[in-house]
């Protein structure tokens, strides 16, 4: 029996499995680079062993590092979560080599399937080698690791060397594996995947399916089971090409099998030889708790002849500290509090007031929602997620709600490329207009111990805020009766919030505080000073740092005095795992770049100033 589990992993992932191990009695072991010294994951476990470095090249990935920690703490047992080693062969075998149980496939499995290219190759498929115009648009993917790290679209054979350049060093630092390979992209396809679950005996399951269509970057971002709208024809022909790759390479464990349907057909993508971040959904369609399961099944434990039956509709969002509007950029900082409504499941690696870093995948939580009906769960996830309580950095939250509520998806009729035709409409930015001025009234009643009235008429106050990009002024008085504002009455208001009345329609406001920072309801906005610090004015052209982060790469020949173009890629940023491309904001000359290959730069960084001739 195993009685001590070390995760090889880190943050929601590291924390999900601990819950397990906890319910069942297991011993917990938890391994951490230096900017998680304090992390969650860290912090529940019963013992932790520090990964000296920042780096995932340096730490997570150090499997040597990581099997001397599970020596040295006592562990019996390495259990992958997913990304990093978790479909690492040679991984696997240290663990087994130094007398531990792993938790996972055997690593002859890991071999045949963790590389995309051996796996198509195993299924009768081929990348293709000499890429014409005739096979564009193609994707070039990375052949180990996944969430959507290491993969460029390329619609353009001009492009197709850049493509692969920038996705094998992202694959390189993502996995420690720099290999990409090429294939064809199927343009507006269904992602949809099957759930394996195998035992040492010979007993294949196939859980069901998940649709994961609405992606961004590649990388997931809602997901649901059953998928929604397939035949009971394709679904049988789904589950029985899961069944066949997993007993092709004799596969043990948790497993996932994808695919992309386009016009009826199945076409086979991958196979990932580990736990998916979308398990969630499928343990609550089919009442498992599949860690547990993987657990048992290292244990030596037999799988039923037959998996239990499905019920009901479940989805899952990603829930991101990014910005979706500007092109996904992720955000740092202090999550001061993250609250959803109990009828939702809610996996994170976060608590209130933990930070937000720039080292790892900016990935918040996974909100999860089970109901009797497909229309009840997506009903049932959208109003936890719009009500949830969330202050901290940006995230996708507004998106994944419009997301929910939009007709292609409430009729099930996404694809892959949703994002890329309702992105704008979805990701515009839809704040409260009178959240400014609940905030400046909470403000004012907080100021005025004293009162803030007097016998001559006053003069309006006056508050700025910051808003959603945008500049807003708010003005009010302090009367007989209260505070006033223009059109809207004022029934009450404290330091923690405010009833005002519209039209006779009364709007209630909650007001949290964070130094200069605000929310009200679920508006973020930020107090300006009375008077803006005319010095703070930058040179026109500027190009500032979007994120905190490292510069990996400069444009090659790229100058002091060189000639650009407006949208010309001149730098490339790495942050949460992720290259973010930074542009040129105008077409001119390049008049300063102070951004060189190694440096770490922080938000609102000067990279460099581009002059118009």
């Amino acid at each position: 029996m195993i009685t001590s589990v070390l995760v090889a992993n880190r943050g929601e992932i590291a924390c999900r499995i601990f819950r397990t191990c906890a319910e069942s009695g297991i011993r917990t072991v938890a391994v951490h680079s230096d900017p998680d010294a304090n992390a969650l994951h860290t912090r529940v476990a019963d013992t932790a062993v520090r990964l000296p470095g920042a780096a995932p090249a340096d730490t997570y990935l150090r499997a040597d590092l990581i099997v001397k920690a599970a020596v040295a703490a006592g562990a019996d047992a390495v259990h992958p979560g997913y990304g990093f080693l978790s479909e690492n062969a040679d991984f696997a075998r240290a663990v087994l080599d130094a007398g531990l149980v792993w938790i996972g496939p055997p690593p002859t499995a890991i071999e045949a399937m963790a590389s995309k290219t051996r796996a198509k190759q195993l299924m009768g498929l081929a990348p293709l080698e000499d890429v014409t115009a005739a096979d564009l648009p193609v994707l070039v993917k990375a052949a180990a690791g996944g969430g959507g790290r290491g993969m460029r679209i390329v619609r353009r054979l001009e492009d197709l060397d850049q493509a692969l350049s920038s996705a094998r060093a992202e694959a390189a630092s993502a996995f420690g594996d720099g290999e990409v390979f090429v294939e064809p992209y199927v343009e507006d396809g269904r992602h949809v995947e099957v759930q394996i679950l195998a035992d040492t005996h010979g007993t294949v399951w196939a859980l069901g399916t998940r649709d994961c269509s609405l992606q961004r970057r590649h990388q997931k971002v809602i997901e649901e089971a059953p998928a929604p709208g397939l035949s009971e024809t394709l679904t049988r022909e789904l589950h029985e090409l899961a069944v066949r790759a997993a007993r092709a390479v004799d596969y043990v464990g948790a497993g996932t099998v994808e695919f992309l349907v386009a016009d009826g057909r199945a076409h086979f993508l991958e196979m990932n030889t580990r736990l998916q971040v979308e398990h969630p959904v499928t343990e609550a369609v089919f009442g498992l708790d599949l860690v547990a399961e993987q657990i048992r099944i290292a244990e030596g434990a037999a799988l039923p002849a037959e998996p239990p039956h499905a019920r009901g509709h479940a989805i899952e969002a990603r829930l991101y500290a990014e910005d979706p509007s500007r092109d996904w950029t992720p955000q740092t900082g202090t999550l001061h509090r993250l609250s959803l409504s109990p009828s939702v499941r809610l996996d994170t690696g976060y608590e209130d007031g933990d930070a937000i870093g720039v080292h790892y995948d900016p990935m918040l939580a996974k909100v999860v929602a089970h109901a009797p009906t497909r229309a009840e769960a997506v009903r049932r996830l959208a109003g936890a997620l719009e009500t949830a309580t969330l202050h901290g950095p940006t995230t996708n939250r507004d998106l994944l709600v419009n997301s929910l509520r939009h007709k292609e998806f409430t009729t099930a009729r996404m694809d892959t490329g949703f994002y890329d035709r309702h992105l704008t409409e979805l990701a515009e930015p839809r704040p409260d207009p009178l959240a400014p001025l609940a905030a400046a009234l909470t403000d004012a009643v907080g100021r005025s111990r004293f009162g803030g009235f007097r016998n001559l008429p006053s003069t309006p106050q006056t508050r700025r805020y910051e808003m959603a990009g945008e500049e807003h002024e708010v003005r009010y008085r302090h009367t007989r009766e209260g505070l006033e504002a223009d059109g809207v009455r004022v029934l009450h208001a404290d330091a923690g919030g405010v009833v005002l009345e519209v039209d006779g329609v009364q709007r209630k406001f909650e007001v949290s505080r964070y130094g200069d920072q605000l929310y009200v309801g679920g508006v973020s906005l930020t107090a300006l000073p009375r008077f803006p610090d005319p010095t703070a004015q930058l040179a026109p052209g500027s190009l500032l740092a979007p994120m905190p982060g490292t510069v990996v790469r400069v444009a090659d020949g790229l100058t002091e005095g060189s000639a650009v173009e407006a949208g010309q890629p001149l730098l490339w940023l790495e942050a949460m795992k992720m290259e973010h491309k930074i542009t040129a904001p105008q077409t001119g000359t390049l008049s300063e770049l102070n951004a060189v290959v190694g440096q770490q730069v922080t938000v609102g960084s000067l990279l460099a100033v581009v002059r118009t001739a």
